[in-house]
Order: structure tokens, then C-alpha cells, then sequence
């Protein structure tokens, strides 16, 4: 009897610390349904979308080639700085002070309007990090309970295994001895059975301000980006291949790899929605998914940069 007195107070002191931990998750899933992450008020940016007509763009500003890749002309007419490189080629011919100031007061006017595209892409980038870590301590959570769930379930049928043991070590009849033994061995089995839950627990988890959702549907516009940022996601140019756009390949890759292909279920997913009940597994992939936008978005950086090197050779 001590050996089933033991380890009742072993199952009895381990369900207690379990408690207590799941106790303090919950104090903060509260604060984790609302997100943190968005700006604190909306800024109203300009409606208006860069042309994807890229094949004309870029036949209309032939001169620049030599001095710009392709890519660089077409951020500078996102960024509405393609009269201001005109103007400067044409100074450049042009060696008096005069000129030279002038270049200088345009080239200060380009390089706002840059600052401003690096800010929007931290902004866009930070959020998206953000979002990530949310996602990511409601995971840890869901995580905690299936793994406390499926602790006391194996704790249980060792006690219901050992219990069994020692009863039927105690009792003399046979019949009832086999009797316990076999009871024992079904509880037990079926305490081991109960922790093979592939799905696990859920929990709600809202998010009305859903980036993903945006880049899923892939529309012309998006209330939540800004248009230049939206631009270079969507503008096939800016592609490793040129084929599909930033958004497009991801979208590839996250049918594939998230969604084993199935577009019906991609379609419906809770990572799409406003919100609802996720499961740790539904959990893992949107931080996964927000963390490869993330990257998406700081790749965009590179483009920038080759630009404003462009822009260096030909002010000099």
C-alpha cells in the first residue's frame, strides 16, 4: 500500500506545478487576442499605384540604361523621380556652379523620397516580425497544454499500471487477482492510447488586421501596405526570374509546403480569416509564414541599394 501511497503523491504534486503553469499562460493569452503589433493610428497613403506596364516604362527612358539597370528605372518611377534623373543628365552637360547646385537640390529631393520607401519597408518588415513573436508565445501556449495533457495521461497509466501490480501482488484469490491485472492493463493501455491526439488542443486567436490574407488573395491594391511597397511585391520585375512576383513565388511555395498543394483548403484556412480557433500545428505555419514575408519584405533592400549606387555614378 506505501508503494500506491507514493505515487499518488507524485501524481498528485506533479498535476499541481502543471496547474500552476498553465494558470500563469492564461493570465497572458488575453493580451495575446489583441494585437499589438499594428500602428497605433492608420496614416491615409496616396491611392495612387505605380504602372505595371514595366515593357513601356522602360522603353520610354532608353538613355537611363546605360547608367541604370532595369530595375532601378523602374523604382525611380514608382518613386516619381524619373523627371528629377532627366533634369540631372541634362546639368550634368552643363560644368557652372549654377548647375551644379541644382543637381545637388534634386538629387536631396530623390533621396526623400527613398528615405521614405526604407522606412516604409522597416515599417512593413517590423510588422510582420512582430506579428511573428505574437504568433509565436500563443504556439508556446497551445504547445504547453497538449504537452501537460499528454503528461498526466502517461503519468496516470504508469500509476493505474503500478497500482494494478500492487493490488494484484495483495489480493490471494487468483480469479480477482487476474481480474485487477487485466483491468489494470486496459485502463493503463487505454490512458497511453489517449495521449495519440494528432490535432491537440485549440485556442482562439483573432487577427482582423491580417497581413497574410492579403498577400494570399493577391489583389492590384492593399489597404494594410503601402502602394510602393505593394508595387514591388507584386511587379514581376522584381523577381528573381521574372516570372511570378515576390508574392507570387510565396505563394507557390506555401500551397506546397503548408497546404501539401491543396488550394480548397489554402482557400479555407483560419490563417486567411479574421481569426478563430487554431491548432499548434495552424499556429506553426502562420509564424513561419510571417517570418518568410518578413524576409521577403527586407530583401527589397538590396534593390534599393543598387539604385542608389546607380545614382552615386551618375552624380558624380
Amino acid at each position: 500500500m506505501k508503494k500506491i501511497f507514493y505515487f499518488l503523491a507524485i501524481l498528485a504534486l506533479f498535476t499541481s506545478c502543471v496547474s500552476k503553469k498553465n494558470q500563469a499562460i492564461k493570465q497572458n493569452i488575453l493580451t495575446l487576442k489583441d494585437s499589438y503589433c499594428k500602428a497605433p493610428f492608420k496614416y491615409n497613403y496616396s491611392s495612387r499605384i505605380p504602372s505595371y506596364n514595366s515593357d513601356s516604362i522602360l522603353a520610354a527612358n532608353k538613355e537611363l540604361q546605360g547608367l541604370f539597370s532595369d530595375q532601378s528605372i523602374l523604382i525611380l518611377n514608382a518613386l516619381d523621380n524619373l523627371d528629377e534623373v532627366h533634369q540631372i543628365m541634362d546639368l550634368k552637360k552643363d560644368s557652372s556652379l549654377a548647375s551644379q547646385v541644382k543637381v545637388l537640390q534634386l538629387k536631396i529631393k530623390i533621396n526623400s523620397k527613398i528615405t521614405i520607401a526604407l522606412t516604409e519597408l522597416d515599417a512593413v518588415a517590423a510588422e510582420f516580425d512582430c506579428e511573428g513573436e505574437r504568433v509565436a508565445q500563443i504556439g508556446n501556449y497551445v504547445d504547453n497544454l497538449n504537452d501537460s495533457r499528454n503528461n498526466k495521461l502517461i503519468l496516470l497509466s504508469i500509476v493505474t499500471g503500478a497500482a494494478a501490480s500492487v493490488a494484484g501482488g495483495i489480493v490471494k484469490d487468483n480469479s480477482w487477482s487476474n481480474a485487477i491485472d487485466i483491468g489494470g492493463g486496459v485502463l493503463g493501455a487505454g490512458f497511453g492510447l489517449a495521449t495519440l491526439n494528432p490535432k491537440g488542443k485549440k485556442v482562439e486567436f483573432i487577427h482582423q488586421r491580417n497581413l497574410l490574407r492579403d498577400i494570399w488573395r493577391g489583389k492590384l491594391e492593399s489597404p494594410n501596405f503601402p502602394p510602393f511597397i505593394w508595387y514591388m511585391y507584386t511587379e514581376k520585375k522584381f523577381s528573381n526570374k521574372e516570372q511570378h512576383s515576390i508574392i507570387g513565388n510565396m505563394k507557390e511555395r506555401w500551397l506546397h509546403y503548408q497546404f501539401d498543394d491543396n488550394k480548397t483548403e489554402a482557400d479555407q484556412s483560419v490563417i486567411f480569416s479574421d481569426g478563430g480557433f487554431y491548432r499548434a500545428d495552424d499556429l506553426h505555419n502562420r509564424a513561419a509564414m510571417l517570418n518568410q514575408m518578413q524576409s521577403a519584405t527586407r530583401t527589397i533592400n538590396q534593390n534599393i541599394n543598387y539604385l542608389l549606387l546607380d545614382l552615386d555614378k551618375l552624380i558624380l
